[in-house]
């Protein structure tokens, strides 16, 4: 039995014996269920969650042409106001994640909701561009707390079978939360500035901090541990030397450099020619981010259907015919594109995402932290140097970012596929000399009788 000091699962595994009035039951049934008492109450607190991470860590990302002409910057500096919340999440997630094991996943799921509803509330007051790039950081390093704890919560509070749908909904809050917030400060931007925008996306933060605390459960499969250093660096350490991890957060971040670049610099192209769209408008176009809730919740589905790697073949795939298609100077083709991109961008997001959950044996927490270090550092990247591409080669070079990035996630997956392969090929030339060497064993002992 390892010590418990970060290793979530073990400590997940005690807890659920310990509360088992039989060591005939089965631990994870005593976890939460579709249908059953405390999930649709967990997946609503958890909706909520996702609803104000994304509104709240991309809420300038629909406004930086508002920002640009008002603040007198280029894209690639107001680009920063994106970049600095995303990467600070990046920076503080493992730490925060670490936290979380010693004052465990639902307490500090609140206390990053909080302080970062409470940020959000002084953003909209930043006298100039640095003061806002500042507080943007801050806003992100409160919300670090949050995506990892909850896919620990998820792992360890809820069935196996349904911990991919259990994600999804969690990752649908997050598309629910990116499309309503780019709205809401589309239109009130075009009305009152992109200062009032920054307001009104506060106070629905405020809303989902107080709707998560009155719905979430309590853990009932979570032990503390301690956060000793050297258990950390012990922990992260195995989650690195996993070649099967490894390859998941690369895949997260390039999943992310696309979607990050793409909704970072679309704003800037749509209210330019040929489009001319008014910022209230741009704004609408995050409707599109439905999709996105749909396709992450279906993950499930697509996994048992396809598999794994298969759907992630299909989330590249749509991302990649997005892509190419919303080069067009056509309203109705860059919508298709968007469309293509963001259903493609979820699939593949929650895929790679829960099969995180699912691989971590110990330390889920922190393994779902450097998945969502990485994903944010695609994030970083992509909104920065997205940014500078469109700068220096209009829309198309932004493109051609997302497709290398893309493409490269696609030569991991068939990596991974051949690699696969080559085990089972393997393992199957392994039985069939063993099945041989029986074979001439048994008829040799005959021989002899």
């Amino acid at each position: 039995m390892p010590p418990a000091d970060i290793e979530a699962s073990a400590a997940t595994q005690r807890v659920g014996a310990s509360a088992s009035p039989s060591p005939m039951i089965d631990p994870d049934s005593t976890k939460l269920r579709p249908g059953g008492p405390g999930y649709r109450r967990m997946s609503f607190a958890l909706f909520s969650a996702g609803v104000a991470t994304f509104a709240l860590l991309y809420s300038t990302q629909a406004l930086l042409p508002a920002i640009s002409d008002d603040l007198g910057v280029t894209p690639g500096q107001a680009s920063w106001t994106v970049s600095a919340a995303t990467g600070a999440l990046a920076l503080a997630v493992l730490p925060l994640s670490a936290l979380s094991e010693r004052f465990g996943r639902r307490a500090m799921m609140t206390a990053s909701l909080v302080v970062a509803a409470l940020a959000s509330l002084v953003v909209p007051f930043a006298p100039d561009l640095g003061w806002l790039i500042a507080l943007r950081a801050v806003q992100g390093l409160a919300l670090a707390g949050l995506p990892a704890s909850a896919m620990a919560f998820l792992a360890e509070e809820v069935r196996p079978k349904a911990l991919v749908a259990a994600i999804g909904l969690f990752v649908a809050g997050n598309s629910i939360g990116g499309m309503s917030g780019r709205i809401v400060t589309g239109w009130v931007a075009q009305a009152w500035g992109w200062r009032a925008a920054l307001g009104a996306v506060g106070v629905l933060a405020v809303l989902c901090a107080v709707v998560f605390q009155l719905m979430i459960p309590k853990a009932r499969h979570f032990t503390p541990g301690s956060i000793s250093p050297r258990a950390l660096a012990r922990t992260v350490g195995g989650h690195l030397s996993d070649p099967l991890l490894r390859r998941l957060y690369a895949i997260g971040a390039l999943f992310m450099t696309v979607f990050g670049a793409v909704y970072t610099v679309i704003g800037y192209r749509l209210v330019e020619a040929p489009f001319n769209l008014p910022q209230g408008v741009v704004g609408s176009i995050f409707l599109i981010y439905l999709v996105g809730t749909l396709s992450s919740a279906a993950a499930g589905r697509l996994v048992a259907r396809l598999g794994r790697r298969g759907a992630l073949y299909g989330a590249v795939g749509t991302t990649t015919a997005g892509l190419l298609l919303s080069l067009a100077d056509s309203l109705p083709a860059v919508l298709a594109g968007l469309v293509l991109i963001t259903a493609g961008f979820f699939a593949g997001h929650a895929v790679a995402s829960s099969s995180v959950s699912r691989a971590a044996k110990t330390g889920r927490a922190q393994a779902s932290a450097l998945y969502q270090t990485a994903y944010y550092l695609g994030s970083s990247i992509g909104g920065t140097v997205g940014a500078l591409a469109f700068h220096a080669a209009g829309w198309t070079g932004t493109v051609v970012l997302g497709l290398v990035a893309v493409l490269s996630a696609a030569a991991i997956t068939l990596y991974a596929t051949r690699k696969a392969l080559a085990e089972r090929r393997a393992e199957s030339q392994a039985a069939a000399a063993a099945a041989t060497a029986r074979t001439r064993t048994s008829r040799a002992m005959a021989v002899r009788v």
